[in-house]
């Protein structure tokens, strides 16, 4: 039998009950693990171990891959039109938003964000990614085109078949619905691997899955580890395509696997090391707030984080000391993820705590000086205060690496040409935020610059109908927007004959 964990939570915030199952979902139905291993789930705010999930290996996956072809040929695929689909999804969303509070509750507790923040904007952004995704389940349509009088050639967009998805931990809900919604909106199947570090809040979603009306077998999560049910999703010769979100190591070995395997389809949305840059004439008290959204959101913890903070040689020392007293605020909003006043808690386990602390340490060894935090808060859980850094030169690891925690660099620069020069540095490009309120010049940078994303006097402030994704090492691929659906399908081109006789 699969067992389930309840949660009870009496906080400022919020007071009730939360159940999980903690098996894996194939077919419909909580199953236990072949080999019966476990995974413990540890909260980072105390570091407890808040319960243990199934963990699943290979063979797991080939089942999942069984029900999930059956499922695409007998029950979803083109067997159920985009308009049917569509109202599941709707359905779904509609479920997501009833249980926004236990969701939210979910990921503070086992990703250690701030509850009142996951509730109040992501929770939202995630309800509203599957309802924008139910609207184009029935407008994924192909062209007819023009050759000659005697020919009628138009085309289809038609699912790839079974998906595997392959998450990271920083957003576990979100990341699980900017595949799921369009791959299944788009007519296929699919094979989730939720992060082992956080997967409760996905693990409730599978519930309202079914709840929903989707038939089984047409999503299926098998929890794991990476090198086990990761290298099977990736490996597998009858899965059609893979979805991954996470770092650009493990990128390049799951491109390596579709090669070696069947030539599947890879979307890869992967790391960044983006640039803030901050101009003379930015509205200075705009520029601080936005820099530290930025970067500190989530903990650090956001593949775009602008960690990099290029800020021109008029305002920097009135930048530096303004952006020092917001950091020092944000810092003194630290604390447990249910408090009302937490705005930044803990790293989300202790190998990523250890990670950062690395970096900081690498940073100090090479010379940058720690111009505020650096060190961990309180004596449990995995807080780290967030870091400034200054003095900094290019070839320096923390200004070439992704550090994916609350720590950044600030520098001074001089010239549009330079800060260009220095931004377009890196062996990333997955976003950049550009602060000016001389509208000519934005949009010169946002042409020069080497990112897939531009944010211009924001920063990671995304939308679900806009396309996100990167360039260089930073992915392949889009994800959000219109232009994802592209990536869940294959256009089939048709040409017939009405009349050419030979």
């Amino acid at each position: 039998m699969v067992k389930s964990y309840t949660h009870l939570f009496d906080t400022a915030v919020y007071v009730g009950s939360v159940t999980v199952k903690t098996g894996l979902f194939i077919n419909g139905r909580w199953v236990n693990p072949i080999e019966g291993e476990s995974i413990d789930v540890v909260d980072p705010a105390s570091e407890d171990v808040i319960t243990t999930i199934g963990c699943g290996g290979a063979e797991d996956v080939n089942i999942a891959v069984e029900a999930s072809r059956k499922a695409f040929r007998t029950s979803w695929g083109l067997k159920v039109p985009g308009s049917g689909r569509g109202r599941i999804l709707s359905k779904l969303a509609d479920l997501i938003e009833e249980h926004s509070e236990e969701l939210a509750a979910l990921e503070a507790l086992d990703v250690g964000k701030p509850f009142l923040s996951s509730k109040h904007f992501e929770l939202k952004s995630v309800v509203q990614a599957v309802r924008y995704y139910a609207g184009w389940a029935d407008k994924a349509h192909g062209k007819t085109i023009e050759t000659n009088e005697k020919k009628l050639a138009y085309t289809r967009h038609e699912p790839w078949g079974v998906v595997g998805a392959i998450i990271p931990w920083n957003a576990p809900l979100m990341m699980a619905v900017l595949k799921i919604a369009p791959a299944l909106a788009t007519g296929n199947t699919v094979i989730l691997k939720p992060s082992e570090v956080a997967p409760l809040s996905v693990l409730f979603l599978a519930d309202l899955l079914n709840d929903a009306g989707i038939p089984p077998g047409v999503v299926n999560i098998v929890n794991g580890y990476g090198h086990t049910v990761g290298s099977a999703i990736a490996s597998h010769p009858k899965i059609d395509k893979i979805t991954f979100t996470g770092s650009s190591l493990t990128g390049c070995k799951i491109l390596k696997a579709s090669a070696a395997s069947n030539l599947k389809a890879v979307t890869l949305e992967l790391g960044g090391k983006s640039p803030t840059i901050i101009f003379n004439d930015a509205t200075l008290e705009q520029a601080v707030q936005w820099a530290a959204l930025g970067v500190f959101s989530n903990m650090g913890q956001i593949c775009s984080a602008g960690s990099r903070i290029y800020v021109q040689d008029g305002i920097y020392d009135q930048f530096l000391k303004e952006f020092t007293i917001y950091v020092e605020g944000l810092t003194s909003g630290m604390g447990q993820p249910f408090e009302a006043a937490t705005r930044h808690g803990p790293q989300v386990s202790k190998a990523q705590f250890e990670r950062i602390m690395s970096y900081i340490s690498f940073g100090n060894s090479e010379g940058a000086k720690i111009h505020f935090g650096g060190e961990r808060f309180g004596e449990k859980g995995y807080f780290i205060r967030p870091t400034i850094f200054v003095d900094v030169k290019p070839s320096m690891k923390i200004m070439r690496e992704e550090i994916f925690g609350p720590v950044c660099c600030v520098v001074k620069f001089r010239t549009e040409e330079e800060v260009l020069d220095w931004a377009n540095d890196t062996t990333y490009g997955l976003a950049a935020n550009v602060l000016t309120e001389n509208a000519a010049r934005a949009i010169r940078m946002a042409h020069a610059l080497e990112a897939g994303v531009i944010y211009v006097n924001h920063t990671i402030a995304g939308d679900i109908n806009v396309p996100f994704g990167g360039y260089k090492q930073s992915g392949l691929g889009r994800e959000m927007g219109e232009e994802a659906l592209a990536t869940y399908t294959q256009v089939k081109a048709v040409h017939l004959n009405i009349g050419q006789v030979l």
